[in-house]
């Protein structure tokens, strides 16, 4: 079968490879692992049978993340914020309101996160051996540790595009044949150059959705092969445990799900997709919260008089506003002597906390900031509401004038953004479970 027509969708300046193929009345998007070029891909013997199968029952959406394949980008790993604009941006080139998204690896990070902030967007979720974080932490035990991290990524830059048995992509896949080493050996060089490579996987340890599974509301089949040595299976288990209603499957057989034998993984899918309900419409969303506070008010108040104190504070909530609604955010309130909004990505929710903080200096005002990423509850009147909302408040409360703090969720999911985080260290946050680790943007 020939290999699909690439086409491009802009995502703000930036184009975006993609290439449908099928004909059913579902439509997939399938989330590679960000060392990944379309073209290639489908000469990897399993790779194409196991795509060709999907879109034997849906119209399959097969994209280049940014900065691999044919896909714009810069060198080095993108936010997932980003990237989850490039998905709604193929979704919107494409025409399909609704879609199930199929990943794997560490392309599950990706569509959880998009599968949490745009609900009504994903039908179903699938993941094959998913990953909710890629390093070590003491609390995720099982991942590798720093040090086997960077001795495996040595070898891959070693080997990075040959066909030599030793390349530990080829071990960790489970790839021996010839023919098949060829088929991803080009796909390593066309995907990326070795350099962008390693600096990807860099990145990418400190990528960490684990915040986010949560507030997953669609339905999800979780896949994994009961002998695949790549990944540990407690990483799988992991996923499945805190996504609500999460189905977890076990194949026969070794290597990662979508390589080897690909029918039983395929029937599964099916089976689960095609049976698979809309999601009800819920009153939760995954959001970043953004509250902002005037240093001062009261003795400011005082000294000016209420007339023209009324007059600056509708200066800065104008001023608030237009910094919100540029970067893509929701003005939820004027809170009297600061605000209330959300962002559907953390990073844009920074870009705004800096601009107003900046801004608000021509008023002659100082502010604090603060910002916090989790599950909101839309309440009437276009409030929201949950303890999202107030870990957001309490942490605004701790920061000083002119400074903007952040918790260590919107730090994890902000990797790659460019924003710079200084550790301020761990706080008792009134009427929160914690303790909770708060940083600081640098000015």
């Amino acid at each position: 079968m020939d290999v699909p027509r690439t086409r491009y969708a802009r995502s703000g300046d930036l184009h975006i490879a993609y290439q449908v193929l099928g004909e059913g009345p579902l439509d997939v998007v399938f989330v590679p692992i960000p060392i990944w070029s379309s073209e290639a891909a489908w000469d990897v013997p399993d790779m194409g049978r196991f795509l060709r199968r999907i879109a034997s029952f849906s119209r399959l959406i097969v994209f280049d993340r940014r900065g691999s394949g044919m896909s714009d980008g810069t060198p080095g790993a993108a936010s997932l914020e980003d990237q989850i604009d490039d998905v709604r941006a193929i979704l919107d080139d494409v025409g399909t309101e609704q879609a199930a998204l199929v990943s794997v690896g560490e392309g599950c990070g990706l569509s959880a996160l998009f599968a949490a902030s745009h609900p009504s967007l994903v039908r179903a979720l699938v993941m094959m051996s998913p990953l909710a974080r890629v390093a070590w932490a003491p609390d995720y035990a099982w991942a590798p540790t720093v040090e086997q991290r960077a001795e495996f990524i040595r070898g891959m830059t070693e080997h990075w595009g040959s066909e030599d048995p030793e390349n530990p992509m080829f071990s960790f896949i489970g790839m021996h044949d010839l023919q098949t080493r060829r088929a991803f050996a080009r796909l390593q060089r066309l995907s990326m150059s070795p350099g962008v490579a390693t600096a990807s996987q860099l990145a990418m340890g400190d990528y960490d959705v684990r915040q986010v599974l949560p507030s997953i509301q669609c339905p999800a089949l979780i896949l994994r092969r009961k002998g695949e040595t790549g990944f540990d299976e407690r990483h799988s288990r992991y996923v499945a445990d805190h996504i609500d209603g999460a189905r977890y499957v076990e194949l026969d057989g070794d290597g990662p799900v979508g390589f080897g034998e690909v029918g039983e993984a395929v029937d599964q899918i099916q089976e689960f997709l095609t049976g698979a309900r809309p999601p009800a419409v819920s009153d939760r969303i995954l959001a970043t919260v953004l509250f902002t506070d005037i240093v001062g008010s009261t003795d400011r108040a005082a000294a000016m008089g209420d007339g023209p104190w009324r007059s600056l504070l509708k200066r800065h909530d104008d001023l608030v506003r237009t910094e919100v609604e540029r970067h893509r955010g929701r003005f939820v309130k004027s809170l009297g002597d600061g605000a209330l909004a959300t962002f559907d990505g953390p990073s844009r929710a920074i870009s705004s906390a800096t601009a107003i903080r900046d801004g608000v200096h021509e008023l002659g005002l100082e502010i604090r900031a603060g910002l916090h990423a989790g599950e909101c509850e839309l309440l009437p009147e276009d409030d929201v509401g949950g303890l999202a909302v107030h870990i957001g408040a309490r942490i605004s409360a701790l920061a000083g004038p002119n400074e903007v703090l952040v918790s260590s969720t919107v730090r994890d999911l902000s990797v790659g953004s460019g924003h710079r985080l200084i550790d301020r260290g761990e706080h008792d946050l009134k009427g929160v479970p914690g303790p909770w680790r708060v940083f600081a943007v640098e000015t």
